[in-house]
């Protein structure tokens, strides 16, 4: 079966059922990054303490404490689960665009590797590996880039004329 190019034959009311689910997983995925930004895991430093707690500096405006195994687990656990799924179906969108076959392969196949690198190291800078914050929001952005790429391509792809 041929894929490249299907979403161009899709009659308009699957088109905009398409769109819509794109919009709304953005929304979902944004409301994310605003929770991140809430908990200042967009800062190296916010991250840390995110993960290990404050509880040592006087001056904190919030104390935090270090989570526990099991909340780490928690944690990594759902977002691993619920994000591959969001980049399934995502990639299973793009799979379908005119988009080159490489492009294709690179967003449909790298945001696999970011969660991995992004949650993986989550674990790993909760175990004391401090410098993995670095890692981590290298590859948290990289998967927004590719998240936001995608989105964009789709949107673009349901509308444009072969």
């Amino acid at each position: 079966m041929q894929f490249h190019g299907l979403i161009h034959t899709f009659p308009k009311h699957v088109k905009n059922f398409i769109a819509a689910f794109v919009v709304v997983l953005s929304i979902g995925y944004g409301s994310g990054l605003l929770f991140v930004g809430q908990t200042n895991s967009h800062q190296p430093q916010g991250m840390e303490e995110n993960y290990l707690g404050n509880e040592d500096q006087e001056d904190a405006e919030v104390m935090k404490f270090k989570k526990g195994e099991r909340e780490m687990l928690t944690i990594l656990h759902t977002h691993i689960l619920s994000i591959s799924f969001i980049f399934f179906l995502l990639g299973g969108l793009v799979a379908i665009t005119s988009l080159p076959k490489k492009l294709k392969a690179f967003l449909m196949i790298e945001p696999f590797f970011s969660i991995i690198i992004t949650f993986g190291g989550i674990y790993l800078l909760w175990n004391g590996m401090l410098w993995m914050k670095w890692i981590v929001m290298f590859s948290g952005i990289v998967m927004t880039v590719v998240f936001l790429l995608s989105v964009m391509a789709v949107l673009i792809q349901l509308y444009k004329r072969k």
